[in-house]
């Protein structure tokens, strides 16, 4: 079992020791489905990328802001949002953590 706070606890203190103040690591990973805790000191940033198949960010302590295309949104503690299909980069506006689920088989064709 998992503890979420823990481990997001762990996460922001190694993010605050990090010169980019970014730290992440893989919390589950099950066939296509993957589950990755996120940590980010206040100001910095995960610069612009592509969206996987599908995905959704939960913020588990803080606030960030998603900016893409769509517009820029903002989620803090305990908010949970599907992330659009848009290149998009995330900004802490205070020392945040959030858990991002992908899925990234979402739409492939099976070869077989």
């Amino acid at each position: 079992m998992i503890d979420i706070p823990e481990l997001a606890a762990q996460h922001l203190d190694a993010a605050r020791a990090d010169q980019y103040g970014r730290s992440a690591g893989i919390v589950a990973h099950d066939g296509e489905l993957r589950q990755t805790m996120i940590a980010l000191t206040a100001g910095s940033s995960l610069g612009e990328h592509n969206s996987p198949n599908a995905a959704t960010l939960q913020v588990i302590g803080g606030r960030v802001r998603v900016a893409s295309a769509d517009g820029d949104i903002e989620a803090t503690t305990g908010q949970l949002w599907v992330l659009t299909h848009e290149r998009h980069s995330v900004h802490a506006v205070e020392d945040s953590t959030f858990l991002l689920t992908t899925v990234t088989g979402v739409g492939r064709e099976s070869h077989g």
